[in-house]
């Protein structure tokens, strides 16, 4: 049976614009693993008769509801009591939570002011979801041939509430089981990616073959589904193989966290090591790589040689070199990244310079970095163009310069 699901966020910081609404992200993608339509989303303010006119309208078109925020204590927090109205139901004190949040408060040290005992009173005969990472509890409530589940609003507590109370919940009206994989890609568009797959992809029923496009990335999700989470899983793996058969070394991992962890475990497994030299990208190569637990057993270290003094004096860059050439180029970017493999004594090397924003020169517009690896004494190097500002352009030349990284440590 084919599920449908709305989401409804409550909060009028929301509607100000005052918070991302990142909670609905994590909702939508649970539902869409679970295999359940979000067909809707709505973000409505702290005001009772909106919301009560949200929840009828949903009531009315979704067999899913999930509401988020507004269960605090405050006198704006309403959602409970709104939709308690809309499901016929009165509120009781739930003494099991009211337990939970007296100790939450013991254990800070802190008081308990009454209103805090508002978050206690849930509708009547309703699932309660209890918070471990907050005072608010979840409830969920089944009536009129309708589900809603509400979630606390905070997205520290709106998250793995979702993850470890809203899932195992809804996992339970189906007989079936979902695994879901992504396929990531690097270096090729969402329409050419479409367009290679597209024949195989057509006649997919179970596994589904979905697109997403990402900042500079496709993602590929396949999902199957089957009685138990073992076949479910299985049937992808054939999925898997022929895409990534068809696709080749655009694909730089199966349900891996990002471009630069997966050539992180690609030098790992080989025992390579790593350094940097940018200048455009202001560090940030070294900083993606240092975010990754145990990159110490890759990285050495970088230098962010934002002037051409530092790159002479630091790295050892030619005078002459910068001069030929400039200093945004090709031939600098690649001596970047082989000064840092000598100057850290590592097997690996990458080396950027360019104009992350407006700025050119006579050479290049701006927007133009040059990106270059050094691997075992080989350099090669690749020229990026992004003009859309400073942060899109270094993140930019940040992922090519580690896919480069990636398709050469594959090489060995």
């Amino acid at each position: 049976m084919s599920l449908s699901a709305e989401i409804i966020a409550v909060g009028t910081e929301i509607l100000l614009g005052e918070i991302t609404n990142t909670d609905a992200v994590d909702v939508a993608q649970a539902l869409s693993e679970l295999g359940i339509n979000a067909y809707y989303q709505t973000v409505v303010g702290d005001n009772p008769d909106r919301l009560r006119k949200v929840l009828e309208i949903a009531k009315n078109r979704a067999d899913i509801i999930i509401t988020t925020g507004g269960l605090g204590p405050t006198f704006d927090d309403l959602t409970k009591n709104v939709a308690a109205e809309v499901f016929g139901r009165e509120l009781q004190l739930h003494k099991p939570s009211l337990e939970r949040i007296e100790e939450y408060f013991k254990r800070l040290g802190r008081k308990m002011t009454d209103n805090n005992r508002r978050q206690a009173y849930l509708p009547e005969g309703c699932t309660v979801l209890p918070n471990d990472w907050g005072t608010a509890p979840g409830c969920a409530i089944e009536g009129d041939g309708k589900i809603l589940i509400m979630l606390p609003g905070p997205p520290r507590e709106c998250k793995p509430m979702v993850k470890y109370r809203m899932v195992p919940y809804l996992e339970k009206l189906s007989d079936s089981h979902l695994v879901s994989h992504g396929i990531h890609i690097y270096g090729m568009g969402e329409s050419e990616v479409e367009s290679r797959i597209s024949s195989f992809a057509e006649k997919m029923e179970n596994p589904t073959l979905a697109p997403y496009a990402k900042d500079g990335e496709v993602l590929l999700r396949v999902t199957g589904k089957a009685t138990t989470e073992e076949e479910a899983d299985a049937i992808t793996h054939p999925v898997i193989e022929k895409v990534c058969e068809i696709l080749g070394d655009v694909v730089y991992g199966v349900d891996v966290p990002s471009l630069h962890s997966a050539a992180f475990e690609i030098l790992k497994e080989k025992k390579l090591t790593l350094s940097t030299a940018e200048s455009c990208t202001g560090g940030l190569c070294a900083k993606l790589i240092t975010d990754i637990p145990g990159s110490s057993e890759v990285f050495r270290g970088g230098v962010c040689a934002y002037t051409n003094e530092i790159k002479e004096k630091l790295l050892g860059i030619p005078g002459e070199l910068i001069e030929k050439y400039g200093v945004v180029s090709d031939e600098v970017a690649r001596a970047l990244s082989a000064s840092a493999c000598e100057k850290f004594g590592t097997d690996a090397g990458i080396g950027v310079t360019g104009y992350a924003d407006g700025r050119g020169d006579e050479r290049n517009p701006g927007g133009t970095i040059y990106v270059a690896v050094t691997l075992n004494g080989k350099t090669v190097s690749h020229k990026v163009y992004q003009p859309r500002g400073r942060k899109v352009a270094r993140e930019r030349a940040a992922q090519e310069a580690f896919n480069l990284l990636r398709r050469e440590a594959e090489k060995i």
